[in-house]
Protein backbone atom coordinates (compact mmCIF):
# COMPACT_ATOMS: atom_id res chain seq x y z
CA UNK A 1 0.00 0.00 0.00
CA UNK A 2 1.73 2.98 -1.30
CA UNK A 3 0.82 6.56 0.29
CA UNK A 4 2.51 9.73 -1.45
CA UNK A 5 3.38 12.09 1.33
CA UNK A 6 4.48 15.19 -1.15
CA UNK A 7 1.71 17.51 0.23
CA UNK A 8 3.21 17.46 3.92
CA UNK A 9 6.68 18.30 2.50
CA UNK A 10 9.60 19.15 4.99
CA UNK A 11 7.95 20.86 7.29
CA UNK A 12 8.13 19.41 10.58
CA UNK A 13 4.62 19.80 12.12
CA UNK A 14 2.35 19.49 9.28
CA UNK A 15 0.02 16.70 9.26
CA UNK A 16 -2.70 14.76 8.00
CA UNK A 17 -5.41 11.83 9.04
CA UNK A 18 -5.61 8.90 6.80
CA UNK A 19 -8.99 6.63 7.57
CA UNK A 20 -9.46 4.43 4.81
CA UNK A 21 -10.65 0.40 3.70
CA UNK A 22 -8.26 -1.13 2.07
CA UNK A 23 -7.64 -4.99 1.20
CA UNK A 24 -5.53 -6.70 3.05
CA UNK A 25 -2.27 -8.12 0.85
CA UNK A 26 -1.57 -11.68 0.30
CA UNK A 27 0.56 -13.66 3.43
CA UNK A 28 -0.59 -11.52 6.49
CA UNK A 29 -0.35 -14.21 8.94
CA UNK A 30 1.04 -17.53 10.09
CA UNK A 31 0.47 -21.34 9.87
CA UNK A 32 -2.60 -21.61 11.49
CA UNK A 33 -4.06 -18.00 11.92
CA UNK A 34 -3.78 -14.74 10.19
CA UNK A 35 -5.67 -12.46 7.66
CA UNK A 36 -7.22 -13.80 4.41
CA UNK A 37 -6.12 -12.08 1.28
CA UNK A 38 -8.53 -9.12 -0.06
CA UNK A 39 -10.38 -9.24 3.38
CA UNK A 40 -11.23 -5.29 4.65
CA UNK A 41 -8.81 -3.87 6.44
CA UNK A 42 -9.97 -0.44 8.30
CA UNK A 43 -6.71 2.15 8.71
CA UNK A 44 -6.74 4.90 11.17
CA UNK A 45 -3.47 6.72 10.68
CA UNK A 46 -2.01 10.09 11.67
CA UNK A 47 0.90 11.20 9.22
CA UNK A 48 3.04 13.89 10.52
CA UNK A 49 6.34 15.22 9.19
CA UNK A 50 9.43 15.66 11.55
CA UNK A 51 12.66 16.31 11.34
CA UNK A 52 13.97 13.01 10.39
CA UNK A 53 10.94 12.44 7.60
CA UNK A 54 7.27 10.99 8.69
CA UNK A 55 5.75 9.69 11.35
CA UNK A 56 2.93 6.75 11.04
CA UNK A 57 0.94 6.69 14.28
CA UNK A 58 -2.62 5.19 14.40
CA UNK A 59 -4.19 1.50 14.42
CA UNK A 60 -5.37 -0.91 12.12
CA UNK A 61 -8.17 -3.06 12.53
CA UNK A 62 -8.80 -6.26 10.63
CA UNK A 63 -10.59 -9.62 10.62
CA UNK A 64 -8.37 -12.82 11.75
CA UNK A 65 -9.26 -15.94 10.54
CA UNK A 66 -7.68 -19.29 11.27
CA UNK A 67 -8.03 -22.67 13.43
CA UNK A 68 -7.19 -23.85 16.58
CA UNK A 69 -4.04 -25.26 17.35
CA UNK A 70 -5.03 -28.08 19.55
CA UNK A 71 -8.81 -29.21 18.02
CA UNK A 72 -8.79 -27.20 14.26
CA UNK A 73 -12.06 -25.59 15.09
CA UNK A 74 -12.38 -22.53 13.32
CA UNK A 75 -11.32 -19.37 14.92
CA UNK A 76 -12.47 -15.57 13.90
CA UNK A 77 -12.43 -12.16 15.84
CA UNK A 78 -11.67 -8.80 15.24
CA UNK A 79 -7.96 -7.01 15.94
CA UNK A 80 -7.12 -3.92 16.59
CA UNK A 81 -3.51 -3.35 16.59
CA UNK A 82 -0.98 0.07 17.04
CA UNK A 83 1.05 0.97 14.23
CA UNK A 84 4.30 3.16 15.01
CA UNK A 85 6.92 4.06 12.44
CA UNK A 86 8.94 6.65 11.50
CA UNK A 87 9.97 6.92 7.53
CA UNK A 88 13.32 8.87 6.68
CA UNK A 89 13.94 10.59 4.00
CA UNK A 90 16.45 9.41 1.69
CA UNK A 91 18.90 12.17 2.55
CA UNK A 92 18.21 11.97 6.73
CA UNK A 93 21.80 11.53 8.26
CA UNK A 94 20.78 8.36 11.11
CA UNK A 95 24.31 9.57 12.56
CA UNK A 96 25.69 6.55 15.03
CA UNK A 97 23.28 4.00 13.09
CA UNK A 98 25.70 0.79 11.92
CA UNK A 99 25.19 -0.33 8.09
CA UNK A 100 22.65 -3.56 9.30
CA UNK A 101 20.45 -1.00 11.52
CA UNK A 102 20.37 1.29 8.65
CA UNK A 103 18.76 -1.42 6.41
CA UNK A 104 16.13 -1.88 8.45
CA UNK A 105 14.78 1.56 8.50
CA UNK A 106 12.30 2.46 6.39
CA UNK A 107 12.74 5.13 3.69
CA UNK A 108 10.64 7.48 1.88
CA UNK A 109 10.66 7.25 -2.03
CA UNK A 110 9.99 9.26 -4.42
CA UNK A 111 7.70 11.23 -2.31
CA UNK A 112 6.11 7.81 -1.29
CA UNK A 113 5.70 5.59 1.62
CA UNK A 114 4.79 1.78 1.74
CA UNK A 115 2.60 0.81 4.08
CA UNK A 116 2.57 -3.05 3.64
CA UNK A 117 5.79 -3.96 5.65
CA UNK A 118 5.29 -1.62 8.43
CA UNK A 119 1.14 -3.08 8.88
CA UNK A 120 3.01 -6.42 8.28
CA UNK A 121 4.87 -6.52 11.08
CA UNK A 122 2.26 -4.63 13.54
CA UNK A 123 -0.51 -7.65 12.55
CA UNK A 124 1.98 -10.51 12.68
CA UNK A 125 3.14 -9.85 15.39
CA UNK A 126 -0.04 -9.25 17.48
CA UNK A 127 -1.14 -12.84 16.21
CA UNK A 128 -1.15 -15.98 18.87
CA UNK A 129 2.00 -18.24 18.34
CA UNK A 130 -0.62 -21.14 19.26
CA UNK A 131 -3.91 -19.89 18.53
CA UNK A 132 -6.84 -21.67 20.30
CA UNK A 133 -10.47 -21.36 20.37
CA UNK A 134 -10.72 -21.24 24.05
CA UNK A 135 -8.23 -21.47 27.12
CA UNK A 136 -9.50 -24.74 28.11
CA UNK A 137 -10.03 -26.49 24.94
CA UNK A 138 -8.65 -30.32 25.60
CA UNK A 139 -7.84 -30.82 21.60
CA UNK A 140 -7.68 -34.34 19.43
CA UNK A 141 -6.61 -37.51 21.05
CA UNK A 142 -2.87 -37.90 19.50
CA UNK A 143 -3.62 -41.95 18.92
CA UNK A 144 -7.04 -41.82 17.24
CA UNK A 145 -7.91 -37.94 16.76
CA UNK A 146 -10.96 -37.69 18.95
CA UNK A 147 -12.57 -34.87 20.13
CA UNK A 148 -11.54 -35.11 24.16
CA UNK A 149 -14.18 -32.72 24.45
CA UNK A 150 -16.57 -35.11 23.30
CA UNK A 151 -15.36 -38.15 25.49
CA UNK A 152 -12.97 -36.55 28.45
CA UNK A 153 -12.48 -40.12 29.83
CA UNK A 154 -10.76 -40.77 26.70
CA UNK A 155 -7.40 -42.78 26.64
CA UNK A 156 -5.34 -45.67 24.89
CA UNK A 157 -3.12 -48.89 26.27
CA UNK A 158 0.19 -47.08 25.56
CA UNK A 159 2.94 -49.07 25.77
CA UNK A 160 6.95 -47.98 26.16
CA UNK A 161 8.36 -49.69 22.84
CA UNK A 162 10.92 -50.55 25.46
CA UNK A 163 9.02 -52.69 27.40
CA UNK A 164 7.16 -54.38 24.29
CA UNK A 165 9.86 -57.49 24.17
CA UNK A 166 9.32 -58.63 28.20
CA UNK A 167 5.13 -58.13 27.11
CA UNK A 168 5.90 -60.34 24.27
CA UNK A 169 7.77 -62.58 26.97
CA UNK A 170 4.98 -61.96 29.85
CA UNK A 171 1.93 -63.48 27.25
CA UNK A 172 4.44 -66.84 26.02
CA UNK A 173 5.51 -67.59 29.40
CA UNK A 174 1.35 -67.19 30.19
CA UNK A 175 0.69 -69.75 27.33
CA UNK A 176 3.42 -71.63 28.62
CA UNK A 177 1.76 -71.98 31.72
CA UNK A 178 -1.81 -72.76 30.63
CA UNK A 179 -0.97 -75.40 28.40
CA UNK A 180 2.25 -77.20 31.13
CA UNK A 181 -0.97 -77.40 33.74
CA UNK A 182 -3.31 -78.74 30.99
CA UNK A 183 -0.65 -81.37 30.69
CA UNK A 184 0.51 -81.67 33.97
CA UNK A 185 -3.51 -82.69 34.44
CA UNK A 186 -3.75 -85.16 31.74
CA UNK A 187 -0.67 -86.76 33.49
CA UNK A 188 -1.96 -87.30 36.44
CA UNK A 189 -5.47 -89.50 34.88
Amino acid sequence: MILGVKDLGRSPGTMRTLEEHVPAPKDFGVALIGVREGSDMELDLRLEAVHEGILVTGTANVEVTGECGRCLDPIAYDLDVDVQELFYYGDADLGQVSAEEEEEQYRIEHDCIDLEPVLRDAVVTSLPFQPVCREDCKGLCPECGMRLEEDPGHHHEVMDPRWAALAGLASTAAENAATSTESDEREES
